[in-house]
């Protein structure tokens, strides 16, 4: 079952290779969607395939990549997003 969640990324997550390790991470889970990086200094996403998949998505996200210092992930329902074909890096918003 194909669902949707948005992620709010707080801590040291910008400036620190998260966006393209994510854009990477969503590759080899082969999960869709977009990241950027947030005027307040967090980094959004919305995650979109597999239950399972997602889940990971989350998962992973909660930790980084190394260089980054998560604290917290808010995730929430993101149903009703449109239909998203590959992950993208976007720019700041």
């Amino acid at each position: 079952m194909k669902i949707t969640r948005r992620l709010r990324i707080r801590g040291q997550v910008q400036g620190v290779n998260l966006r393209e390790a994510m854009r990477q991470r969503a590759d080899q889970l082969k999960v869709t969607g977009w990241v950027r990086n947030r005027l307040d200094g967090t980094v959004e996403a919305v995650v979109q395939g597999e239950a399972f998949d997602v889940d990971s998505m989350v998962e992973w996200a909660r930790e980084g990549p190394a260089t980054a210092r998560v604290d917290s992930v808010d995730v929430e329902s993101a149903e009703g997003e449109e239909d998203f074909h590959i992950f993208d890096k976007r720019s700041t918003g």
